[in-house]
């Protein structure tokens, strides 16, 4: 069965967060990457919309978010968690948000993209030049890496596509080297 299917089925065809019924498409939450469905929301264009700008917030549209906070799926819950994070000046977010419980990894999830983090706490992820890092990013390897456990060196040019950022430690990043998924300090890698 596609994603789509499942994520339509799952949601009995409406938004898993407004619960509008037309314009539907699966939303990755990050910083999540695989295609399975838990790691997607099924969601309408004007809830990703707002997701993605900000700028384009609509605070009343949001008040659904009383209800979707209880959502099992842990995808709608990392999302209902950072809207309300993000619209809790308002007040009534912040209510909901202490009524809001997320196990351990699910809130390290909801946080990983620093949302509701001040910006001195936020884990900045800096290359050797101190070019800012996001998920998904391609680097080079600016030295040879030993990687151990595998056996093999990682060598000095390797590019290194895709990668992942370690949410609690600014200093590591994740990627796959000769088909290894390995850690590699930012030190060692340029943008």
């Amino acid at each position: 069965m596609s994603l789509d299917k499942e994520l339509e089925k799952r949601s009995r065809n409406t938004c898993e967060l407004c619960g509008a019924t037309e314009n539907l498409s699966p939303y990755l939450v990050e910083p999540k990457s695989s295609k399975d469905t838990s790691d997607h929301a099924y969601l309408c264009s004007n809830c990703q919309t707002q997701i993605d700008n900000a700028d384009q917030m609509d605070v009343n549209h949001w008040r659904c978010l009383n209800d979707s906070m209880w959502n099992e799926n842990h995808a709608v819950q990392v999302l209902a968690w950072r809207m309300l994070t993000r619209l809790r000046s308002e007040g009534w977010p912040q209510d909901l948000l202490d009524m809001l419980y997320l196990d351990e990894d699910t809130q390290a999830w909801a946080e990983a993209t620093g949302e509701g983090i001040s910006d001195e706490d936020k884990v900045i992820h800096k290359d050797a030049n101190g070019a800012t890092l996001e998920n998904g990013d391609s680097v080079v390897l600016i030295k040879d890496l030993n990687v151990k456990g595998a056996n093999f060196t990682a060598k000095r040019g390797t590019a290194v596509r895709n990668i992942s950022l370690v949410h609690d430690n600014p200093e590591h990043i994740e990627g796959k080297v000769n088909g290894q998924q390995i850690v590699i300090l930012t030190k060692y890698v340029k943008k």
